[in-house]
């Protein structure tokens, strides 16, 4: 099993950050190298506790599926999405989403995975698998920063109320 925990530091405040991190419309855009799309469950908008998204994307030239449900929701500070379906072992994603005295908010994720088949997976996920995956949070994290910060960009992935 690996984890990739990583942190990101965004100039807008913690309601903004957290519901933009569980925007579907935002992660097709954060995950647009892969092609990654929505194709059941909830397909847009925000995502929210107790509900599902299944994903079709391109990793490692491979077109593949992965079924996640919000496992675990404490707006606006935390929310836990787990694999249920796909080509893992396991998959649990954290997501810790803390206010800063500046006004910032501070995101940290933590992401623990296995691969399947074994000891020939556990090869893959320390050669290949864990760089591929902090790269892909690392695009996620920098699209939400940089949509959170921005003037009113933000405003087309969030309900008017906020």
């Amino acid at each position: 099993m690996q984890t990739v925990t990583l942190t990101t530091k965004i100039a807008a405040p913690i309601e903004r950050c957290f519901l933009l991190s569980l925007s579907i419309d935002l992660h097709q855009q954060s995950a647009s190298a892969t092609g990654e799309r929505a194709i059941a469950g909830v397909t847009h908008g925000i995502i929210g506790a107790n509900e599902t998204v299944k994903w079709r994307g391109k990793h490692f030239g491979l077109w593949l599926t992965h079924t996640t449900i919000i496992s675990g929701y404490e707006s606006p500070r935390w929310f836990q999405d787990s694999m249920m379906h796909g080509l893992f072992k396991s998959f649990v994603h954290d997501h810790y989403i803390e206010p800063q005295r500046d006004g910032s908010t501070l995101m940290r994720d933590e992401l623990s995975f296995a691969a399947p088949l074994g000891l020939l997976g556990t090869l893959v996920e320390k050669i290949e698998l864990r760089e591929h995956m902090r790269s892909f949070l690392i695009e996620r994290n920098d699209v939400i920063r940089r949509v959170a910060e921005s003037g009113d960009e933000w405003q087309q992935y969030l309900p008017p109320a906020l």
